[in-house]
């Protein structure tokens, strides 16, 4: 069976670190890019960051770079998102897929990805 499961979000403070997880089962996660979604309640689903099947490109939106790392361990199947310096606006759920493209990523469009985790709840709050 064919699952991701996106762990680690919680509630932290405004300028505290969450590091989220992206756990495949069912499949290689090799094969695959990655991204990163969230989504806030009210807005649409907005792309984070992406890291390629072998995680030499990476890309991050405008409102996380110099935040945000994400990294991957083909090893252990899982895909990780360092978020440092959390800000209330990245308040959201927060979820993985996979993306089959043999170079690159893309967070422009949910459209290429194909599967979904259920996602994982960040809030940052005082």
């Amino acid at each position: 069976q064919v699952q991701l499961v996106e762990s680690g979000g919680g509630l932290v403070q405004p300028g505290g670190s969450l590091r989220l997880s992206c756990a495949a089962s069912g499949f290689i996660l090799g094969y695959y890019a990655i991204g990163w979604f969230r989504q806030a309640p009210g807005k649409e689903r907005e792309g984070v960051s992406c890291i390629s099947s072998g995680g030499g490109s990476t890309y991050y939106s405008d409102s996380v770079k110099g935040r945000f790392t994400i990294s991957r361990d083909n090893a252990k199947n899982t895909v990780y998102l360092q978020m440092n310096s959390l800000k209330p606006e990245d308040t959201a759920v927060y979820y993985c897929a996979t993306e089959p493209a043999e170079t690159g990523c893309s967070i422009a469009t949910t459209l290429s990805y194909d599967y979904w985790g259920q996602g994982t709840q960040v809030t940052v709050s005082s």
